[in-house]
């Protein structure tokens, strides 16, 4: 499905409306990615229901590809069991939540449920990029270009200091 992305101007920064049904940074549906999970919690184990799944590519494959969607809807889960106590006994498994709501398309009810916390909840249900353990080169937004942006984490300030003089001098 296309998803269109506005500009916004006043912010320089786009955005896009997300329908429900759609798994955020995830190719697809949430009740696809919910299938998945739903299978791998009535499974023997991951391979076994990756060998179901993903029957067209190889089992390390297919555990890979199911991990991927695992990993975020449990951590998801666990998010939204936390923040809202009063919809759930503390179980955040996909079950339990299926029971606690009455439904079985829980992700999505979950996201309508938990809709004033989508901008902090990771992926597919909200809207948190994943973390990457990357640092990037640009400055972060609160900075202009020719203002210093922060040292990271571990680094130096002043080896950082002396390779921006470096640079100015070389210009």
């Amino acid at each position: 499905m296309r998803v269109a992305r506005y500009y916004c101007p006043t912010a320089h920064e786009t955005f896009s409306l997300l329908p429900d049904c759609l798994a955020s940074h995830f190719p697809g549906e949430l009740d696809a990615v919910e299938h998945v999970v739903a299978r791998v919690e009535t499974a023997r184990s991951v391979e076994a229901a990756a060998d179901v799944l993903r029957p067209d590519i190889t089992l390390p494959s297919a555990v890979r590809w199911v991990r991927r969607r695992l990993t975020p809807v449990r951590r998801a889960l666990l998010a939204v069991v936390t923040l809202l106590p009063e919809f759930f006994t503390g179980d955040a498994r996909l079950a339990a939540v299926r029971l606690a709501l009455g439904t079985p398309s829980a992700l999505m009810a979950v996201r309508l449920h938990a809709a004033p916390h989508l901008a902090t909840l990771p992926t597919p249900l909200g809207f948190h990029p994943r973390a990457s353990g990357e640092t990037c080169d640009r400055p972060p937004p609160h900075t202009t270009w020719g203002q210093t942006a922060p040292a990271p984490r571990g680094e130096d300030p002043a080896r950082r200091a002396t390779a921006a003089r470096r640079t100015d001098a070389a210009t």
